[in-house]
């Protein structure tokens, strides 16, 4: 059986394919080759979410008709989980670029807005 937050994870990777957006897991850490056990493989940003998601978001008039994707990063913890300091550091760099990041403890926590556009 799989742990609680993988569970939680996939829910939510569900969720948003059926709402419509291209999702994908975003592996992060360390690892030991298969081939050399003394090879550790380091994968991914630390402090990146656990899910991206590209969200067709429809631009109002105003600004100029046309849709786009929205950029989502998914950030996946079980009820007691915490952002770690290197999480919280990725976010607000994310947020800074037009990212829409949402902190997730299940699929409810699934409401994102385009980020204001000027």
């Amino acid at each position: 059986m799989r742990n609680e937050e993988t569970n939680i994870q996939n829910r939510i990777m569900l969720e948003l394919s059926a709402q419509g957006a291209m999702v994908w897991r975003n592996q992060t850490g360390k690892f030991r080759s298969m081939n050399d056990p003394n090879r550790i493989v380091s994968v991914g940003q630390v402090g990146s979410a656990d899910i991206f998601a590209c969200v067709p978001t429809l631009i109002t008039l105003d600004m100029v008709g046309k849709t786009v994707g929205l950029c989502v990063a998914v950030e996946v913890k079980t009820e007691s989980g915490k952002q770690r300091p290197d999480q919280k550091s990725w976010q607000s760099a994310f947020e800074k670029h037009g990212g829409s990041y949402i902190l997730a403890r299940s699929v409810h926590d699934l409401s994102f807005r385009p980020p204001h556009i000027t």
